[in-house]
């Protein structure tokens, strides 16, 4: 992922300074991204995809764009990310440059081993649907429960997080949905 993106910076004739200034992260977490030195979570990686002017797909999955996906579940590999981060991930498409849509599994990790407590925001908006376990949804300053079943629609450019409710984790589909300009 990292020399991907590395590649993508040079090829659009862009220093790490400028992509780390544009993503409000430092030049040296991007420089540990390229170098394959750290994980990083899912807001970072989308805004460095939008400063990239790639789709966030790209970024995290190596397959090449396809009309028709077909992705049966012993091949789909857990993107598994620092602990810190509170969850892992499974892409469970690479959608199209034309479709704004990121279908996304994001596995949140136990209360006990998720210590996360930084909110995250990106250029999409997010729908999720719970479908195991229950968190508590922190947005803009509020908690709401959700459990199995659930779902919300909201602009991820405001702060939010996944917060575990017990030591039983979650999984939630995240559709990633580009904002209409």
């Amino acid at each position: 992922m990292g020399k991907k993106i590395k590649q993508m910076r040079l090829r659009s004739k862009k220093t790490q300074q400028q992509i780390a200034d544009e993503c409000e992260i430092s030049k040296s977490l991007l420089s540990k991204i390229e170098n394959g030195q750290t994980a990083s979570a899912i807001a970072t990686l989308s805004k460095i995809s939008e400063a990239l002017q790639v789709p966030l797909s790209w970024v995290l999955d190596d397959k090449l764009e396809q009309e028709l996906v077909l992705l049966p579940k012993a091949h789909r590999q857990s993107k598994v990310g620092d602990e810190n981060m509170g969850y892992s991930y499974e892409l469970l498409a690479n959608r199209s440059q034309f479709n704004g849509v990121e279908p996304t599994i994001v596995h949140v990790t136990p209360k006990a081993t998720n210590d996360r407590q930084e909110t995250y925001t990106h250029s999409q908006d997010e729908f999720i649907f719970i479908i195991e376990g229950s968190i508590h949804l922190y947005y803009d300053g509020n908690h709401h429960y959700m459990e199995k079943g659930d779902s919300a629609y909201f602009q991820g450019s405001k702060a939010h997080l996944f917060i575990p409710v017990d030591n039983d984790g979650a999984k939630v589909l995240t559709l990633f949905i580009d904002s209409p300009l």
